[in-house]
């Protein structure tokens, strides 16, 4: 048997934001369950896990039972993927006999003949690729073979018996298609993550995820969402401010204007949360605006978060009122985005936020408005800038 390369502490699974939901990846050498309804993106995640291993030099296998080697190749080349000489690819379809009705067996049924050529198969792939980090897709063929639970449960603890002398980080893929009551490889995995999808009223469908599962790990709990685009799947993990609590100098952020200043104390504390609020057109968005326009003007990075208003119309509004946003823009002092909230999950949303605090060391947040941002989140003080939204009545 040839030396594998010896893994990192912990298998990165190539999507960066689930990482830091694993605290760090996937304990190799163990058998993780992957399950989601179709289109959840489990055979996105899976590629990526390859992927990430293929660049730390170790040797993948993905065995596929309903999707043919084909189009696997075709689904990551819309990734701009490759998939090279690291990962490959078995393609385990039923031979040609088992689909003609002269060689049906009549004493035996074709699913126990199945069941056991299948298994041998996948054994024989794994002994020939000797992969690192291997996937199974999906477990929905081996429980229809299988026909009863029983049959199953023992089919994948052989499995697991088998992998876990391979020393192999193992995904197992479930589209729970056949019993999604069936918990199976719950009980068998040492790690369960389910992806899933929702279909709000109205606006785009939204995808979250949940780590039901790690055994003698610590992760974070609770449902993170994330998206499937060109280049993979994109996790946002679910803000928890207990993990980020810091300390900073509380400084005082001026508006520019003396008599507002002197109304505030000399101004907004830095690290404070605070909330305008008042009937349309009162001046919520222009005195929001004003704190923004006055930290860009003296060197600090401030970002602005659109909502309601269109952007080119709030910037002609600006210059009309002495603010010249797009001139702040260019120094690269202020950011300023559209947001559809239609389109855009409650996390993704914040991790928009989280980015520009974290990569571009902004101080000083505009939310305009909360009427057009109602979704449950999570906005903390536990960073060193000012967080300001606005909302009418």
């Amino acid at each position: 048997m040839a030396v594998r390369p010896q893994p990192a502490t912990k298998a990165k699974t190539g999507v960066a934001g689930l990482d830091d939901i694993l605290v760090g990846g996937l304990a190799p050498g163990h058998v993780y369950l992957l399950e989601g309804s179709p289109g959840t993106g489990k055979t996105t995640v899976a590629l990526q896990f390859l992927l990430e291993g293929a660049k730390a030099g170790e040797k993948g296998l993905y065995i596929t039972l309903s999707e043919t080697e084909q189009e696997l190749r075709n689904g990551a080349a819309l990734h701009g993927w490759s998939i090279g000489d690291a990962v490959h690819v078995f393609e385990l379809l039923p031979p040609e006999n088992l689909l003609d009705e002269k060689h049906q067996q009549s004493l035996l049924y074709s699913s126990d003949l199945e069941l056991g050529e299948t298994t041998k198969a996948v054994f024989a792939a794994i002994d020939q690729a000797q992969p690192v980090r291997n996937v199974l897709d999906s477990l929905s063929e081996i429980r229809l073979l299988a026909q009863s639970s029983l049959r199953y449960r023992r089919q994948i603890l052989a499995m697991k018996h088998y992998f876990a002398k391979q020393g192999a980080t193992v995904l197992l893929l479930d589209d729970l298609t056949t019993d999604t009551n069936d918990k199976t490889v719950h009980s068998i995995a040492h790690g369960v993550i389910r992806l899933e999808g929702l279909t709000p009223t109205y606006g785009a469908e939204r995808r979250r995820l949940r780590v039901i599962k790690y055994r003698g790990q610590s992760f974070r709990g609770g449902f993170h969402d994330f998206t499937i685009a060109e280049g993979g799947v994109q996790v946002f993990p679910r803000l928890v401010s207990g993990e980020h609590k810091t300390t900073f100098a509380r400084d005082v952020l001026t508006s520019g204007i003396a008599q507002l200043d002197a109304l505030l104390g000399g101004g907004i504390e830095q690290g404070s949360s605070t909330l305008l609020i008042g009937p349309a057109g009162s001046g919520k968005s222009l005195l929001a605006l004003q704190f923004a326009v006055a930290a860009a003007e003296r060197g600090e990075k401030a970002a602005l978060f659109i909502f309601d208003e269109e952007l080119s119309l709030l910037l002609d509004r600006a210059r009309l009122l002495g603010m010249d946003l797009e001139a702040l823009r260019d120094t690269g002092n202020l950011f300023i985005e559209q947001v559809d909230a239609a389109e855009q999950s409650p996390g993704e949303f914040t991790h928009r936020v989280r980015t520009r605090i974290d990569r571009d060391a902004v101080k000083t947040v505009v939310i305009d408005s909360l009427n057009g941002y109602r979704h449950p989140c999570r906005r903390s003080s536990f960073w060193s800038c000012t967080f300001m939204s606005c909302c009418s009545i």
